[in-house]
């Protein structure tokens, strides 16, 4: 058992690549966590595949480190928005927060959402100004917006008068002062956090109690639930009772949550964790952060309490509610099953009723398709993380075009997904940006100078407007552009948003592609496949240039006789292809239009593959529009 004055909780906090997971590689490397001779990897903590390949931090980890005879227990939380749920959660069990900023960039939209939660709890963040070794940092202008930040948000004076680190976590050093102090070492860090963060409010005499933060799951014990351990301490075997809570209208008794139910378990698994590694232990204690099994079902919020009187029950904890929403269906396609595992209804929703074990801020509603489900995440990541899972272990399927989830308010008008969107971008493409962003309901903020030839542009714009834009913007701004956005609540609807205004170049015959076919088609629209490679009536091989579908047979070959060369194709000259990764081609379909996802390719087609049998659709959805329309009241001369 630890001594609790010697327990230090804490949580990275920061904005997409602010350096969170490279920080904690230099505590590893100072802690000594590691052997001398052992082989250790870069991003330790981005241990997913995703993770590395994206070089993102999808899920919120947990290490432990000594250092002077200190515990100190770090939480690496995911800097993007779509997944900033987890931040909410994992804030419950720390004491403080080392809030990163970039030296160049300064404040981001995901800073000022978790600096707001934070400070809603109370903690007192710890401000490290990270990247300060690079040619075009700014500490002091980082500072100065951090604090203009606080200040935004409504923070104490005691939280205003935050302690302030200097350093590169890619380097491994930081300093309280960046002109006077060397720049090698991380005593500093280290110091400060011994010093400014406050030991675990617990106690550890009474009656065991703890609240889940985090779940995870084992297919051999099965669910496992995470969370600090607010009292007294839990031995291997022993038995307690778990509640389950629920949130109300807020006007509702007892600040908007009640008790549900209570049913009595057992601690048949216990883990603390040490480094990166998850050690079983017999004994858990207050201030600890512990890993426990045993109740056959765990979910966020579920007091563990060794006392059975209801009023242990503590408020559970806000689940993010989802804002974006698709449907998952079955591959009906001609080349279903060739490259994975074609899967039916039954497979799909029990791959994703396991994800629901691990990933609470996702959603799946079973509204009576025969051929799929709708499925609900906080945006476009969130979702296109889950496919890329799927996919990778082997199954196909179909995915819809990405669309917000609205609501109605107090008076029945219709409300939608907002964003905060922050741009940079060099000054000759701001005319560009805004003008393009104008169009897609976006409403300018703010304008600043963001650096050497370049301004920091603000928008508030519906999620909707975001959809397809991500790939637009590169290529007005050469690459040369950075846009980061995050939800910043729900607002009343802006109107129709023309996201897209080019047609698709359907094919209307299977069979493989030919150079012959490609060069007369690019000339017309961008082709998105290559020569050789199949492809089916109904799927999607190109862009046109035009606002307006257009078929095409890709798969037709020159008529080779006397009087023609059968070596003449060899002048064929062709573009290369776009090639659509998972991202951009959710962001690229139509409301008619499916991805078709598999383990070797992704696909674009058509919802109903026949043109006959679309364009009967077509006619058909036009007479029920006019129909609606003709129902619509009329005002009166």
């Amino acid at each position: 058992m630890t001594d609790i004055a010697r327990i230090r909780n804490l949580a990275i906090v920061a904005h997409i690549d602010h350096g969170k997971t490279t920080l904690i590689d230099s505590v590893f490397k100072a802690t000594q966590t590691f052997r001398d001779n052992q082989e250790v990897a870069e991003r330790l903590m981005d241990n997913n595949v995703l993770e590395r390949e994206r070089g993102i931090t999808i899920r919120s980890k947990h290490c432990t480190v000594s250092w002077n005879d200190y515990l100190i227990n770090i939480i690496d939380t995911p800097g993007h928005a779509d997944f900033s749920g987890e931040v909410e959660r994992v804030l419950s069990m720390v004491d403080s927060v080392l809030l990163l900023v970039d030296a160049n960039e300064g404040p981001m939209p995901q800073t000022r959402y978790v600096l707001m939660r934070a400070l809603k709890l109370g903690l007192r963040p710890i401000v490290v100004i990270n990247k300060v070794d690079r040619p075009n940092a700014r500490p002091d202008y980082a500072l100065n917006k951090t604090f203009d930040l606080f200040i935004e948000l409504g923070a104490t004076d005691e939280q205003s008068h935050f302690p302030v680190l200097y350093g590169s976590g890619l380097d491994g050093w930081f300093v309280t002062d960046l002109d006077k102090e060397a720049h090698e070492g991380t005593d500093a860090l280290f110091q400060t956090i011994i010093d400014e963060v406050p030991p675990p409010q617990v106690n550890q005499e009474g009656d065991f109690l703890m609240q889940v933060s985090s779940l995870d799951w084992n297919d051999y014990i099965g669910q496992i639930g995470c969370g600090r351990v607010l009292r007294g301490s839990l031995k291997k075997g022993e038995e307690f009772t778990r509640m389950v809570t629920k949130l109300n209208n807020p006007s509702s008794p007892n600040n908007g949550w009640s008790f549900e139910s209570s049913s009595k378990a057992r601690g048949v698994h216990m883990w603390i964790t040490r480094g990166l590694t998850r050690v079983e232990t017999d004994e858990i204690s207050a201030g600890d952060i512990v890993w426990i099994a045993g109740p056959p079902e765990i979910t966020i919020g579920d007091t563990f309490s060794e006392n059975e009187d209801s009023n242990e029950a503590l408020k559970p904890h806000e689940i993010e509610e989802p804002t974006l929403s698709m449907f998952f269906l079955v591959n009906n396609g001609p080349f279903s099953g060739q490259d994975g595992t074609a899967i039916m209804l039954r497979q799909l929703k029990d791959r994703l009723e396991r994800e629901l074990r691990v990933n609470v801020a996702l959603r799946m509603e079973d509204i009576g398709r025969a051929d799929g489900v709708k499925v609900s995440g906080r945006g476009e990541l969130h979702l296109a993380i889950l496919i890329e899972e799927m996919r990778r272990e082997g199954l196909e399927f179909c995915i819809s075009r990405p669309e917000v989830i609205t609501h109605l308010d107090d008076k029945n008008n219709v409300t939608e997904p907002i964003e905060q969107l922050i741009i940079d971008v060099p000054e000759e493409y701001q005319g560009i940006v805004i003008e393009k962003l104008a169009r897609r309901k976006g409403e300018l903020t703010s304008v600043e100078n963001g650096g050497t030839n370049s301004v920091r542009i603000e928008f508030e714009i519906p999620t909707r407007g975001l959809i397809g834009y991500r790939s637009e913007f590169l290529t007005d701004t050469r690459g040369l552009g950075i846009m980061a956005s995050r939800f910043s609540g729900y607002g009343s609807w802006r109107g129709d948003i023309v996201s897209r205004n080019r047609g698709s170049v359907v094919s209307i015959e299977t069979g493989p592609a030919t150079a012959y076919s490609l060069e007369s088609l690019q000339e017309r629209s961008v082709v998105f496949v290559e020569p050789t490679e199949k492809i089916y009536c109904g799927q999607i091989v190109g862009e046109n240039s035009r606002n307006m579908d257009m078929t095409c047979n890709p798969t037709k070959k020159k008529n080779l006789t006397n009087h023609r060369s059968s070596t003449k194709d060899i002048g064929v000259k062709l573009d290369v292809p776009r090639k659509m990764t998972l991202e951009q081609a959710m962001e690229w379909i139509r409301s008619d239009e499916l991805v078709e996802v598999t383990p070797k390719s992704i696909r674009i087609r058509k919802t109903i593959l026949d043109s006959d049998e679309r364009r009967k659709a077509e006619k058909r959805q036009m007479i029920l529009d006019e129909s609606a329309a003709a129902l619509q009241p009329r005002p009166i001369a």
